[in-house]
């Protein structure tokens, strides 16, 4: 925007300047020629006094010498022939003959090129005995264009001074117009990043100044809904406790067996769900660092997987399903701290168990891929027939028993690494979830790590 106005104008200053400089030029050149001509007529009617009194040839001449342009042998009279008499001719001659009878016959001065170089002025006069003499005067171009180019320079110099101060100018207007757009796209940043502090000050123009209040009202708004959000979260979450407890209680009355015990431990960790999500709402954290203690945390993915199917597996042999286990006999470690990934997990597990036929064979593989560990649910039931609209946050009406909630959970555990989540058709004809969970340096060395680059979920998907 800034250079626009600059480029803006310098075109326009530049137009005036030409519009204004080239005609003055011209004028000025064209007084120049005037000048010098009109001191051409001054000199050629010095001697039309002696010329009205004698044609004598030896005192026209002192005449002739007599005068400025004379003596510069500038001058020259062409006296025609007076009865019976030759023509005469004084002084050095330099227009033809043809145009001193053009002059006489017309009667008036005129100018004739010469080819040489300059021109000559021949101007006519009356004769004692009525015959037409003509005064001859050379002009040379120096005296035509005489100052000419010294014109021609200032006029350079002031419009390119014209040209610098109306950029400079320009460039100080641009920078105080786009100076508080700067500072509102730097906000919008800001804000985009999560830095929900980011205010424009409103400052600069009217209409800059209407977009900086709609910047931070946006803003406001924006924080206010989120706080509102986080506190929906940690109600909804507070209510969960009294059902919970209730189960609790029934479970401890459960007594022993395998049964028994996934039960409580199912309970236990649907408790230590609530309280995360409660503890992260309050604190205004992201559910990540909140339940891995921090940027630290990670996890052996081979062990949270083998856990977690060892819950499931339960269900699926009473289904009458054959799992596949592949790639969890060595140790991967993933910047995900293990509720998160565990979580991810239970849903697509889950997502399984409830939209598959009973007896549906399924598979979950581990591949690492160096920069990345993928891991692959895929099962053998009907597929999905809108995977976009699968991957799409909420319950749409369109599918019972769903609130789209499960594969935003894994969505949301890719994307915190930089890795993403996308679903296709299986080697087992149904439908394959593929979760791609990008490793940093940290992680790579067994330390694990929590990633914060975020990917756009439209180039992810593009």
């Amino acid at each position: 925007m800034r250079w626009a106005l600059v480029k803006v104008c310098l075109a326009v200053t530049a137009m005036v300047v030409v519009a204004f400089a080239v005609p003055l030029g011209l004028v000025v050149q064209e007084m120049a020629s005037d000048r010098a001509f009109s001191n051409a007529e001054r000199q050629a009617a010095t001697i039309g006094p002696t010329l009205s009194i004698t044609t004598d040839p030896g005192q026209l001449r002192k005449a002739v010498e007599s005068t400025q342009m004379g003596a510069a042998r500038r001058m020259a009279v062409h006296v025609p022939a007076i009865g019976g008499s030759a023509p005469v001719e004084i002084g050095t001659t330099r227009a033809g003959a043809h145009a001193v009878e053009e002059t006489r016959r017309v009667g008036r001065a005129m100018t004739a090129p010469l080819p040489g170089g300059g021109s000559a002025l021949l101007q006519p006069t009356a004769l004692g005995s009525g015959d037409i003499a003509v005064v001859e005067i050379f002009v040379p171009e120096s005296e035509v264009s005489n100052g000419v180019a010294t014109a021609w320079v200032v006029l350079a110099g002031v419009g390119l001074a014209l040209i610098v101060g109306s950029v400079a100018v320009a460039d100080r207007l641009g920078a105080r117009l786009v100076r508080p757009a700067e500072r509102l796209a730097d906000a919008a940043h800001q804000l985009g990043e999560g830095r929900l502090g980011a205010r424009v000050p409103e400052a600069g123009p009217k209409e800059l100044r209407s977009a900086a209040v709609a910047f931070n009202s946006m803003a406001d708004q924006v924080v206010e809904l989120l706080a509102n959000e986080r506190e929906l979260a940690a109600d909804l979450s507070h209510r969960l406790r009294t059902p919970l407890t209730v189960l609790r209680l029934n479970a401890a009355s459960l007594g022993d067996g395998p049964a028994a015990e996934q039960t409580r431990a199912a309970v236990e960790q649907l408790e230590r769900e609530v309280d995360t999500i409660i503890r992260t709402a309050r604190e205004q954290r992201a559910p990540a660092s909140a339940a891995g203690g921090g940027a630290g945390a990670g996890c052996d993915a081979s062990e949270v997987i083998r856990d977690r199917m060892a819950f499931w597996s339960a269900l699926a042999e009473d289904e009458g399903r054959e799992v596949r286990l592949a790639g969890v006999d060595r140790t991967v470690r993933l910047p995900v701290a293990r509720p998160e990934l565990a979580a991810a997990l239970d849903a697509l597990l889950g997502n399984v168990f409830r939209h598959t036929p009973e007896g549906t064979p399924f598979a979950v593989d581990v591949h690492d891929a160096g920069d990345a560990v993928i891991v692959l649910v895929s099962d053998a039931g009907p597929g999905i027939a809108d995977p976009d609209a699968a991957l799409r946050r909420g319950n749409d009406g369109g599918r019972d028993g769903s609130t789209g909630l499960g594969l935003d959970i894994v969505r949301r555990v890719a994307e915190s690494t930089g890795g993403d989540v996308r679903i296709g058709r299986s080697m087992l004809g149904g439908t394959e979830v593929r979760v791609w969970i990008a490793l940093d340096d940290r992680a790579r060395g067994g330390s694990g790590g929590v990633r914060t680059r975020r990917v756009s979920r439209r180039k992810r998907r593009g």
